[in-house]
């Protein structure tokens, strides 16, 4: 054993004798659901819009024909029912919990669906927390889902962890925003990711900048972008970059992000679009 030892065996490539023979967490579905993609959209900090960009994703895909779904996996800071104005709430059965379809047939589960009122703070410590999102993976029925998106909390904490380690995630979408401190953390999160295998699909940059209405021109609102950096750094693809734009928020704020306009995330879905046809790895 190394002298630097950590105990952390899964992220280490010593074969010593005090090796620790590697643990299996991961987590089946409900034997009545079928998934065949999981996409993880992460972020390193909050507040770069990982929920907007896991429900325009969600969205993209449902308009090109595929059945969609998200899981919420922020629990205690939901936010995709209030961007699809879902107000009624989950139902379960004998058989298992069901998820809510929003008007154009996108399955959603979020704790907010399930909690009395909206406003409830979920004020739980993290293993409940990441037993709930597991819960959300085994116990919820997800009828033929042609691509299922993982609303992640911000940072590399338990529920990040838990779903690399418990949910058969077939790739990961990073958010950031243009300044230099968030992507010096989107940096970790990436790294994380590295760590535990899971593949990179590449990085989504919002709030990149603002196209006036008055003269057509770009401002960088937030500065100079580094997310090529980020993209060259760890031999990533920069997938897209979302302006500031106010008809978003307001169709966020209104429940209708199913009507939002925009080609800004067509290559993102062309690439997800050649995955589940086995193009590309």
């Amino acid at each position: 054993m190394s002298e630097n030892c950590n105990q952390s065996c899964s992220s280490c490539s010593e074969n010593c004798a005090e090796r620790k023979e590697k643990t299996d967490f991961s987590e089946k579905l409900h034997e009545m659901s079928s998934v065949k993609k999981v996409i993880g959209v992460v972020s390193g900090k909050g507040g770069v819009g990982k929920s907007l960009v896991t429900s325009m994703l969600a969205v993209s895909m449902n308009r090109m024909g595929y059945h969609t779904a998200i899981l919420d996996a922020d629990i205690t800071g939901p936010s995709i029912p209030k961007a699809f104005g879902i107000k009624e709430k989950a139902k379960g059965s004998d058989l298992g919990l069901f998820p809510v379809k929003t008007k154009t047939g996108i399955d959603v589960m979020s704790v907010n669906l399930l909690l009395e009122n909206d406003t409830d703070p979920v004020v739980w410590r993290g293993p409940v927390i990441a037993g709930t999102v597991k819960q959300f993976w085994t116990d919820v029925i997800w009828n033929d889902v042609d691509f299922m998106f993982i609303d992640m909390p911000p940072g590399t904490g338990d529920v990040p962890l838990t779903v690399f380690q418990s949910i058969a995630v077939d790739g990961i979408i990073v958010v950031t925003s243009p300044q230099e401190l968030v992507s010096m953390i989107v940096s970790k999160a990436v790294k994380m990711a590295e760590m535990m295998n899971i593949p990179i699909i590449g990085l989504v940059e919002n709030m990149s900048y603002f196209k006036c209405p008055d003269n057509g021109k770009e401002y960088q609102i937030f500065g100079q972008s580094h997310i090529e950096e980020i993209a060259d750094k760890h031999n990533l693809k920069t997938l897209a970059k979302l302006p500031i734009d106010p008809k978003i928020a307001a169709a966020c704020d209104k429940g209708m992000i199913e009507l939002f306009e925009g080609d800004w995330l067509n290559s993102v879905s062309k690439i997800l679009e050649e995955s589940i046809e086995g193009n590309v790895e």
